[in-house]
């Protein structure tokens, strides 16, 4: 599955403003045959926008998601997409997954929340794990420094995902997470790894860009600039199956060995 990454900070403060990027990425990422584009972490209302989080926060079924839907469904191509969704008195910093026709296929809450800001802003979720099927992968979803703990993506791994969407909020100096840590990630777990990251300044941080999507044989497919840019690349369901059959991390676990990490 051609998959898009939109390696952008949007317009931060403005959900209106970013559904107009949305479209535009849209357009060119169904243009260049892609079938599902990501975006990087709370793009739909911009990462360090304090209090705004919460006066901007919307349900997964709210008009921000009906929105998306209609670009998807106009552009005909699935989206993942970052934002703040509120769950009556909680904010979640959330990523939810819809479909080429316009239907909510997943969403997901970031449960490993980073530094003083999040845990002031957000309410961590609870589910590790989140799926959905498209294009004939299992694609899973999660955010940022929930791929940093190799307990999560193992997670996946075992229930089977092909593809894992990490919207993020990378800063400096931790670059080496999407230079040298998610290619392991994919690696190590024998699946896609596509880490879609913010650029440039906002607030008190400086995000680094840097996007990738990495495949099971640790291999950078695309990877973005340190500027706005929109990435494109294959997930290939046949190369996955050929690389798993390959690689036996996942069939020489000896999980009995492992009841102390929990």
């Amino acid at each position: 599955m051609r998959t898009a990454l939109l390696q952008s900070s949007g317009r931060p403060g403005s959900t209106v403003e970013n559904l107009k990027v949305l479209d535009e990425a849209a357009g060119r990422a169904a243009a260049s045959g892609a079938g599902l584009l990501a975006t990087s972490e709370m793009f739909l209302t911009g990462y360090a926008i304090g209090d705004d989080i919460a006066r901007l926060a919307e349900p997964a079924d709210g008009d921000a998601a009906d929105a998306v839907a209609e670009i998807a469904g106009r552009h005909g191509l699935a989206i993942a997409y970052g934002y703040p969704e509120r769950a009556g008195e909680t904010v979640h910093n959330s990523v939810q997954l819809i479909s080429a026709d316009g239907t909510r296929l997943a969403n997901y809450r970031k449960t490993h929340l980073f530094g003083c800001f999040e845990r002031d802003h957000f309410t961590p979720g609870g589910q590790p794990v989140v799926q959905a099927e498209l294009g004939g992968l299992t694609v899973g979803l999660m955010i940022c420094y929930d791929v940093e703990f190799p307990e999560n993506v193992r997670a996946h791994a075992l229930a089977g995902t092909d593809l894992l969407l990490v919207p993020t909020a990378q800063m400096h100096p931790f670059q080496f997470v999407a230079e040298s840590l998610v290619p392991v990630r994919a690696f190590e777990n024998q699946m896609y790894v596509a880490y879609v990251n913010r650029v440039g300044r906002e607030g008190e941080f400086d995000f680094v860009g840097l996007s990738v999507l990495a495949g099971p044989d640790g291999v950078a497919r695309t990877r973005a600039g340190r500027a706005e840019e929109l990435v494109v690349a294959d997930a290939d369901p046949a190369f996955l199956a050929t690389s798993r059959e390959a690689n036996p991390y996942l069939r020489d676990r000896r999980p009995g060995l492992y009841g102390s990490l929990t």
